[in-house]
């Protein structure tokens, strides 16, 4: 996992939208939407909070 999706998985932890995100690191909420989108096939999950719950229990939140 890169620093950036890190970043990006610990904001959605927070309850941050994609455009919330995207202007607090400034960038695109289409580079926001990769990211997840990302982050949910190494997690091999469907969605953002499946990939949340796996890294809070593999200890990366």
């Amino acid at each position: 996992m890169t620093r950036r999706e890190k970043e990006i998985l610990k904001l959605a932890a927070e309850g941050l939208t994609i455009a919330q995100i995207a202007e607090q690191l400034f960038i695109s909420p289409y580079t926001v939407e990769s990211h997840r989108k990302n982050l949910m096939d190494k997690f091999g999950v469907n969605s953002v909070a499946a990939a949340i719950k796996l890294a809070g229990q593999y200890g990366f939140l």
